[in-house]
């Protein structure tokens, strides 16, 4: 790798430390780690304290990490989605979606009561949003989350865990689901597969994405 790119992605997890709760705790636990083991032989009692006091927290965020990573696995999951379109049809139980002349398949979705356009990607583990789209429908980064590296065509981002109140397209439903902002997108949005895993099925017939939730919902109603 050129050494440039390699400084570069240093610099950038550098700049994003701060942004991190769990990042800092770790850091300060780290810290009385070491100033215990320094302690320990001028003040005991003070310095195995510092040690357990460290010990017991970087326990404590290894769980907590562990945590929030189990919830981006779509086998965690058990909420049940529903979804929605943009050359989308409703037929019976199926929202149908056409081939887009990119090659790709495009979902109208409702996010928090507002109308974004969405790719679907079945090679995206979550679903991904822009900036501009989380500005728009209120969505703000997890507190203490940490940052998530993004592999994008400008380069590696950083990306940072949010959470969907709802999302809708067709007669999908999709209540609390996880999704990142990742500003590498630009203005485009992906839906990925924390939301794909959660329906009954998704086939390709005849070049139509057919997606089938478990719980069909009352369509979307197209935009005005």
């Amino acid at each position: 790798m050129d050494p440039a790119a390699i400084f570069d992605q240093i610099a950038m997890m550098i700049r994003e430390i701060p942004k991190s709760g769990l990042l800092m705790a770790a850091i300060a636990a780290m810290a009385a780690g070491v100033l215990g083991s320094m302690l320990i032989s001028r003040v005991p009692a003070l310095g195995r304290l510092l040690r357990f006091a460290s010990t017991l927290s970087l326990m404590a965020i290894l769980v907590l990490v562990v945590l929030q990573l189990s919830r981006l696995d779509p086998r965690f999951s058990m909420a049940v989605p529903e979804l929605g379109m943009p050359e989308q049809v409703v037929q019976g139980g199926e929202t149908r979606v056409a081939l887009s002349r990119d090659g790709h398949y495009w979902l109208d979705a409702e996010v928090n009561g507002q109308r974004f356009p969405f790719m679907v990607d079945t090679g995206a583990t979550l679903t991904a949003v822009s900036e501009r789209t989380a500005q728009i429908a209120g969505l703000e980064p997890r507190d203490g989350g940490l940052p998530i590296r993004l592999q994008t065509a400008n380069g590696a981002v950083a990306a940072h865990l949010t959470n969907i109140e709802s999302l809708r397209f067709g007669n999908v439903a999709a209540n609390g689901l996880d999704a990142v902002i990742a500003p590498g997108l630009g203005d485009t949005n992906v839906i990925g597969m924390n939301l794909l895993s959660r329906l009954a099925s998704v086939r390709i017939e005849q070049g139509e994405l057919i997606l089938v939730p478990n719980n069909p919902q009352e369509p979307l109603p197209p935009r005005d």
